[in-house]
């Protein structure tokens, strides 16, 4: 009897140390409790560079990454349609546009978003849709659109851009705020829902870069 209950009690520790290492691998050492969180890490750890594509912005101008060089680049990726997380998106940019140091806005950083839907957000809609934001003025902040699906694909594969479309024309994706550092390679991926870390986040950045 005593040795069926010693037998029980190993057996028990033995799956709950298995359930233990397979948690602490599956959750990228605790550091990813889900899927979404190890992508992010998983950017950040290996800093994709912003992949040679062409932009149309809201005024019809063309240009690659190279038009920001030199500075750093805030970006969301969004589709003027949304009207859900889309919305809440660029609000946030908006604040976080408010809360970095004027100083900085134009000389070190960009603001940027980038349309996923190129076939309805021309450049018309875009400078319409832009009119939503006060401080998206299609300078400082600029929206634009990639209309080679290709090059549109690869950037959403490198920055682990997830755009899933439905059947009535919406898409069901995830949502960040998005640094590029002045080479073009990522630097942070930060929560879009946190505003305050992440202005805090970048100009800690621009505060380190220009006293260096």
């Amino acid at each position: 009897m005593v040795k069926n209950k010693q037998h029980n009690l190993l057996a028990t520790i033995i799956v709950l140390l298995f359930g233990f290492v397979l948690f602490y691998v599956g959750t990228d050492q605790f550091s990813a409790f889900t899927a979404e969180t190890a992508r992010v890490n998983k950017l950040v750890e290996e800093k994709p560079q912003f992949p040679d594509v062409a932009f149309e912005d809201s005024n019809g101008r063309t240009y690659s990454i190279d038009e920001f060089k030199g500075k750093y680049v805030f970006i969301t990726f969004i589709y003027s349609m949304c009207t859900t997380v889309c919305i809440d998106l660029e609000m946030n940019m908006d604040q976080v546009y408010d809360l970095i140091p004027k100083e900085y806005i134009g000389k070190d950083i960009q603001f940027l978003s980038i349309s996923f839907d190129p076939e309805r957000d021309d450049p018309e809609r875009l400078a319409v849709y832009q009119n939503l934001f006060t401080n998206s003025d299609g300078e400082l902040w600029r929206m634009a659109r990639i209309k080679d699906q290709e090059e549109l694909q690869f950037l959403l594969d490198e920055f682990g851009v997830i755009v899933i479309p439905d059947e009535y024309g919406n898409f069901a994706h995830n949502s960040a705020f998005y640094l590029v550092d002045k080479q073009g390679t990522l630097a942070e991926v930060l929560d879009y829902k946190k505003v305050d870390e992440a202005a805090n986040t970048v100009i800690k950045i621009l505060e380190e870069e220009a006293g260096a």
